[in-house]
């Protein structure tokens, strides 16, 4: 892939996706979603897989957003076919299997931020800097970054946001609620991988089983969120994996899992 650098730690059942045009900020063109959506389909079929990271090649920035210069000479129809890829691109993050972790430096302003806002979490360093400028360039974000930022920090946030298309730093974009964890400049993907690996050594259906719930459950009212998680607990505690794991825990080993 030209666009992409993925990096498949078989052994460790994680595999890091770089977002690899650093001579423009990673910023996104039509060659790195169609990439991106071939990549996904490929992953998502991988049984071995637990845990996906994406980050940014370079020092300056995990995405400028998309490639405007690209965009600027694109009809109308032209617009449309490239957002329905990355509209399926995006949701493919957010229903991916298994979970994904956007590890985040420097710039991640539109397109940028709302592909790190669809993956499971956040871990940005001291560097980061997001912003959805849309509103700047005469029209609004188209990738999910309203919703997801919403969810994360609130209306009245995120209405700051994207009115002004303000730049929010790293520090206060960890103080909002948009990442889960700030760490020291350069070391988001050495923090990431750590979680990636815990993430791994967890029984794989039951991670899979928690993130259809929470995903699901978290955009239902409280009685069908709760349903769901009866259902999959209830088909979790009947499988092999959940004797594996209290004979492991007993016999103070760490337990073989069995189900993917």
């Amino acid at each position: 892939m030209e666009t992409l650098i993925v990096d498949r730690q078989s052994a460790a059942g994680i595999a890091v996706v770089t977002l690899n045009r650093p001579a423009v900020l990673n910023a996104f063109n039509t060659q790195m979603w169609t990439e991106l959506w071939q990549l996904l389909r490929e992953l998502a079929y991988d049984t071995s897989l637990r845990c996906v990271i994406f980050q940014g090649a370079g020092e300056r920035a995990f995405s400028a957003g998309g490639d405007l210069k690209e965009r600027n000479n694109m009809t109308d129809a032209q617009w449309a076919a490239q957002h329905q890829l990355i509209e399926d691109v995006l949701l493919a993050i957010r229903d991916f299997p298994r979970p994904v972790i956007a590890a985040l430096h420097g710039i991640a302003h539109g397109g940028g931020i709302e592909l790190a806002l669809m993956c499971d979490f956040i871990i940005a360093d001291e560097s980061a800097d997001l912003a959805l400028p849309e509103s700047k360039r005469g029209f609004l974000p188209g990738g999910g970054g309203m919703q997801n930022l919403v969810r994360a920090i609130g209306v009245r946030k995120t209405k700051q946001m994207l009115y002004s298309g303000m730049r929010v730093h790293a520090t206060l974009a960890y103080e909002w609620g948009v990442f889960n964890e700030l760490v020291p400049r350069g070391q988001h993907l050495t923090r990431a991988l750590e979680v990636a690996r815990d993430i791994a050594s967890a029984a794989p259906q039951a991670v899979r089983s928690a993130k259809l719930t929470l995903q699901h459950g978290a955009d239902t009212d409280f009685r069908s969120g709760y349903a769901l998680d009866l259902a999959h607990h209830n088909l979790l505690v009947r499988s092999p994996d959940r004797l594996e794991g209290i004979r492991a825990f007993n016999e103070k080993r760490e337990p073989q899992w069995t189900q993917q």
